[in-house]
């Protein structure tokens, strides 16, 4: 029997609702599965840690999850918990630069016609099914930390682009499409920003190293207007920090919010799984959060992790999800029903093959 070491963050908000949904799944997965097992264990982190001792993730959590085989995060921060320069704390970003998460996966996909706010998709019509490849460690993020002068009447934020950072991110997205429909679209700034010109230009030399693929490219507002016309036309797309992270939004409320948007965030040695969205706490301990989100994301985990038969239980996951949502009924309050977290989660375990 394998021990696989899971690190649980359940974290603020809706995090530990979302999480519990999740595990039951997980746990429901792991019966179906031969010579693997999971151990988890758990980690206070997020804007509750902070109010409670000080620091939002303190070290000697991040060196007790560096262990971890593979990372589980609900969600972290509060609006009302703020260092004192106004911003939130946001550790989840402080664990992608640790842990040189520098890969964000956020694949978006419709389960039901009833999800989607356009027209004529779903059912009979046309399938969104399209990965967002997010460059998680540069960017406009990069510069956040950067001690500012004080008094002066003006702030700037940098946008850092490296050819490392970008050729890597680039060939992630490429080897992802090498797996799926063999189309990668880069989306930048490239007719104003130099750096997203550089972006552009370190794109086109990956591109080349994968005559299998075909690409095209993108401006980041035409992008947005596409997503809304024509998302069908999507396999994988990569981009920036900031880009990535206001499309990924947008793109989930194609197939019906936040709630329904997993993600991963990958480097060389370590991986977090989590769902898109915040932490909601003006419907926290409600009972009513959408959990799959969270659960999709453990199908990630298990699919990275890489073992055959945890790669088994992402594939048993999916199609449970599948299955559930196939009922039009079966929709929680975020997509216009009054299925609660709890009850969508025995569905879905109840769904597993």
């Amino acid at each position: 029997m394998i021990p696989i070491r899971i690190a649980v963050l359940p974290g603020d908000g809706i995090g530990p609702e979302v999480i519990t949904a999740s595990l039951d799944v997980l746990r429901a997965t792991e019966a179906r599965l031969a010579g693997v097992r999971f151990e988890l264990n758990f980690h206070a982190v997020g804007a509750g840690e902070y109010l409670k001792n000080g620091h939002p993730m303190p070290a000697t959590t991040v060196a007790a999850f560096r262990q971890a085989d593979a990372i589980l995060l609900g969600a972290m921060g509060l609006p009302g918990v703020r260092w004192p320069n106004g911003v939130e704390m946001t550790p989840q970003i402080d664990i992608r630069e640790q842990l040189d998460l520098y890969n964000g996966v956020r694949p978006i996909k419709l389960y039901h016609e009833s999800h989607t706010p356009l027209k004529h998709y779903g059912g009979t019509g046309p399938a969104i099914d399209f990965v967002i490849v997010r460059e998680n460690c540069e960017g406009l993020f990069s510069d956040r930390l950067t001690p500012r002068p004080p008094g002066r009447e003006f702030e700037t934020d940098t946008l850092t682009i490296s050819r490392r950072g970008t050729t890597r991110i680039c060939r992630a997205a490429f080897r992802l499409a090498q797996q799926r429909r063999r189309h990668v679209t880069l989306v930048d700034k490239a007719n104003v920003l130099p750096s997203m010109a550089f972006f552009r230009q370190v794109f086109d030399a990956v591109a080349a190293e994968f005559p299998d693929v075909q690409t095209d490219r993108v401006y980041v507002d035409a992008m947005a207007l596409f997503l809304v016309q024509r998302p069908h036309t999507f396999d994988v797309i990569v981009t920036e920090n900031m880009f990535g992270d206001i499309l990924s939004d947008l793109a989930a409320g194609l197939v019906g919010g936040m709630g329904m948007a997993p993600s991963a965030d990958l480097g060389e040695r370590h991986g977090v799984f989590q769902p898109s969205h915040g932490t909601a706490p003006t419907i926290a301990g409600k009972g009513i959060a959408n959990p799959i989100a969270t659960i999709l994301s453990v199908a990630l985990m298990l699919d990275w992790l890489g073992h055959v038969e945890t790669r088994r239980g992402a594939r048993l996951i999916e199609t449970a999800v599948a299955t559930v949502l196939a009922n039009p009924s079966h929709r929680t309050a975020d997509l216009g029903g009054n299925v609660s977290t709890a009850e969508i989660t025995r569905l879905i375990c109840e769904a597993l093959p």
